[in-house]
């Protein structure tokens, strides 16, 4: 039969999360840390994933995993859940707590999966706006909250793709007001220094996230973890895929978390950067960066998609957010290596300046 059935109706109208994989001399769009893994640490995964059975399943819940971050964290192991990437615990949030009937309260502007994975398990969205300088509207959230209608909310600390931080307070606050679940998705505290760790054991409502792919170089490997209550996870295992975190990347993950010293010095670094160019970024006429606690920089720009093509000509890559809601003009920074930095502050001038002729086809085209 030369025709098929309609697919399901919550995917009508739903444009796919596009990250722009384009190759760049400067990748600086993806939030990645610019600096792979060191080869004394690659020789060790690699003694490690020689170990690795290929013709049998990995363990299900990654448990040696789980006991090295249990153990970091002052936790037991049922109060730690691994997933394939962030994104696999993000959609499974949304199959746990939301689906037909049940409600999601989204902070936009932020990560755009979040509304995505609602939409996708008809959840059910309220969106409270950001303020214009992108802070929380507390008063707002807190008022939306004392509805009693709410079944889960993310805040995401510091916030992608503006960059803060949410208020310690405020977070503690809707814990409090609510027992809608709370995720504080932090895959980015590493560059904050800030984590809502230590209420863990009064709020069982609050469930942490966190990746592997960020301050860890390890984007390729996919791997990320949630921090929450035993009871609360458990409900996260009813919904994941079996085996979604392969043996591969256990093994990987494994080595990286037991050496996570090791990527100190280039956490230092990239929050030194990124103290370099929101300066620097301060000096470019009609360039307002905003301020950032990740390792990026959201900043706006008259003619921001022209700008975007300008930089992406002499082979820098940056994340544009001009035509999205709320972020209009706007463009994101990742933070690189220092010489990929002065190359796309050294770009960026010279656009603004009409300095910057874009010599290759657009790759919006």
């Amino acid at each position: 039969m030369n025709s098929v059935r309609p697919s399901a109706p919550p995917l009508a109208g739903l444009t796919p999360y596009d990250p722009k994989y384009l190759p760049a001399d400067a990748l600086l769009s993806a939030n990645e840390n610019p600096q792979d893994v060191e080869q004394e640490l690659r020789q060790e995964i690699m003694h490690e994933i020689k170990q690795v059975r290929l013709n049998r399943y990995p363990d299900p819940l990654a448990n040696d995993l789980r006991d090295m971050i249990a153990e970091a964290n002052g936790l037991d192991r049922d109060q730690v859940l691994v997933g394939n990437g962030g994104d696999e615990l993000l959609f499974n949030l949304a199959l746990a707590w939301g689906g037909p009937g049940r409600t999601f309260l989204n902070l936009p502007p932020t990560f755009s999966v979040y509304e995505a994975n609602a939409c996708l398990t008809n959840t059910s969205v309220v969106n409270v706006p950001r303020l214009p300088d992108f802070r929380i509207d507390e008063e707002a959230v807190l008022a939306r909250l004392s509805q009693g209608d709410i079944d889960y909310l993310i805040i995401t600390s510091p916030n992608n793709p503006t960059g803060e931080l949410a208020s310690e307070e405020f977070i503690c606050r809707v814990l409090e007001t609510s027992d809608a679940l709370v995720m504080v998705d932090e895959a980015y505290f590493e560059f904050s220094r800030l984590t809502m760790r230590p209420y863990l054991a009064q709020h069982k409502n609050l469930v942490i996230l966190r990746t592997f792919s960020k301050a860890f170089s390890l984007a390729g490997v996919r791997m990320g973890y949630l921090l929450g209550d035993a009871e609360v996870l458990r409900e996260f295992v009813k919904v994941r895929q079996p085996y979604s975190v392969d043996a591969v990347s256990q093994a990987i993950a494994r080595v990286v978390y037991a050496n996570r010293a090791q990527f100190e010095p280039g956490i230092l670094k990239i929050i030194e950067e990124r103290a370099r160019v929101l300066e620097r970024l301060t000096r470019i006429p009609q360039v307002k960066p905003f301020p950032s606690d990740a390792n990026y920089v959201l900043f706006r720009t008259e003619n921001a998609s022209q700008i975007w093509d300008m930089l992406y000509s002499r082979g820098v890559l940056v994340r544009d957010f001009s035509h999205a809601p709320y972020l209009e003009n706007c463009l994101r920074v990742s933070i690189g290596t220092a010489e990929e930095n002065d190359l796309f502050l050294h770009t960026l001038r010279d656009a603004i300046m009409g300095k910057c002729d874009v010599r290759l086809p657009s790759a919006r085209q």
